[in-house]
């Protein structure tokens, strides 16, 4: 066994570490290279953000039997060296061992790589202000299974969020939270999270001004074919969410390599679009029951102000990091304020080379990734405290992005 204060490779630089009067002894790590990332090269990831905010980690590779055995050691250092005065986060799916080991946990929990609805991340940032604002010794424990974006948004936007009611002794946490997300985060985050964040950031500040025009989305456009056939080329087609519930799935188009430069699709009726919404855009594999994910995009209509919406390559999720996807392209949206066809788009018709499918109905491409997003685990675990908070019972969270105009005075914490 290995103590955790000898696992320097997975302990963050700069950040606390167990005093030794409760450093649990941990599963071995597997022997890789420190250089490698956190997530490759240790089951369990415990960081002292701050004094008061914890971040608590595992890869979504994370063994099972391992993942538990070291929840429980967990639990059991928190209770030794908080006592009750601890809140857990739950960021990632629901998991009825978090709830029988933890006395309060807050399920706040979204898909692994994605970005939460703006709408929750004011909801944690307003519960984890409630709950360490109560008592000077609660702290805050953030929980993710997987990729440590989900926990590199939620410090991102409440460093944002605790700026606005600044104090002296908060500047060295927020500078803590910052060189922990710029460090650790920002190299393997998403891109739609790091633009979430932006949005956080700029609807506190008030550098981006709420949008309360509908929006309807008329055409998408790609700028530059991914290559995901042998022969070049690719066989796209896409799904659109509205709070996560699908709303939209275009036909399959078949582009053949070299024969475009772009490719349109476009919904006639205009498609309204309000809220959190997710493109997902597919590559349906040439005789072949499968698909691949060519690029996904999150975005909040209340922060969109123009009609033609660019998206390059960086700013994509998958495809950023894709050499299927060339380093020029991008992906442009042409919206409108009506669902009428907008006059003088004929130019955007597709050559005779591409033709479309409309057999929507192939379970492939109606089957849905997000169907049980809710989903309980039943793990087997032994009965442990049950007391399980709810996500609305730390501090009430009133109003709400609908009622846009109330949205700063209802939502964030008042200036000082």
């Amino acid at each position: 066994m290995v103590p955790f204060q000898q696992r320097k490779d997975c302990v963050l630089e700069g950040s606390a570490r167990v005093t030794p009067s409760v450093q649990p002894h941990l599963q071995p790590i597997r022997n890789m290279s420190v250089s490698r990332t956190m997530e490759d090269s240790c089951e369990l990831d415990l960081v002292y953000v701050t004094e008061r905010i914890i971040a608590v980690s595992f890869p979504s590779t994370a063994n099972e039997e391992n993942f538990r055995s070291n929840l429980r050691e967990v639990a059991q250092m928190l209770k030794s060296k908080h006592g009750g005065n601890y809140l857990l986060f739950n960021l990632s799916e629901r998991r009825p061992d978090i709830t029988k080991l933890h006395a309060k946990v807050l399920e706040f929990g979204w898909p692994d790589l994605h970005t939460p609805a703006l709408e929750k991340i004011c909801s944690i940032c307003k519960a984890m202000d409630t709950w360490l604002n109560a008592d000077p010794h609660n702290v805050v424990v953030l929980h993710n299974k997987g990729n440590r974006g989900r926990i590199g948004v939620v410090i991102a936007a409440y460093m944002h969020y605790s700026n606005i009611s600044a104090s002296a002794d908060q500047a060295l946490d927020r500078f803590a939270m910052k060189r922990f997300y710029e460090d650790k985060i920002v190299p393997i985050g998403q891109p739609s999270q790091r633009r979430y964040v932006h949005y956080f950031s700029g609807l506190l500040s008030g550098s981006i001004k709420m949008n309360n025009k509908p929006l309807f989305l008329h055409h998408v456009i790609m700028h530059g074919i991914p290559n995901f056939e042998s022969k070049g080329g690719c066989r796209p087609f896409l799904r659109i969410y509205q709070a996560m519930q699908p709303v939209y799935t275009s036909g399959i188009y078949n582009i053949p390599g070299d024969s475009q430069t772009s490719v349109c699709i476009t919904i006639e009726p205009g498609l309204l679009l309000k809220g959190d919404i997710l493109l997902k855009c597919y590559h349906k594999k040439f005789r072949s029951p499968a698909r691949d994910v060519i690029f996904r995009v999150q975005f909040h209509t209340c922060a969109i102000h123009d009609l033609g919406v660019v998206f390059g390559k960086e700013d994509l999720d998958d495809a950023f990091k894709d050499d299927r996807f060339p380093e020029y392209g991008k992906v442009e949206f042409v919206f409108s304020y009506g669902p009428e066809k907008i006059q003088g788009m004929e130019h955007l018709e597709n050559g005779p080379s591409v033709s479309v499918d409309y057999n929507t109905s192939d379970p492939l491409i109606r089957w849905d990734s997000y169907d049980n997003l809710s989903g309980h685990r039943d793990d087997g675990m032994e009965d442990g405290n049950k007391q399980n908070t709810n996500s609305q019972s730390i501090g009430s969270i009133s109003g709400g992005l609908e009622d846009q105009h109330t949205w700063p005075d209802t939502h964030w914490p008042s200036q000082s």
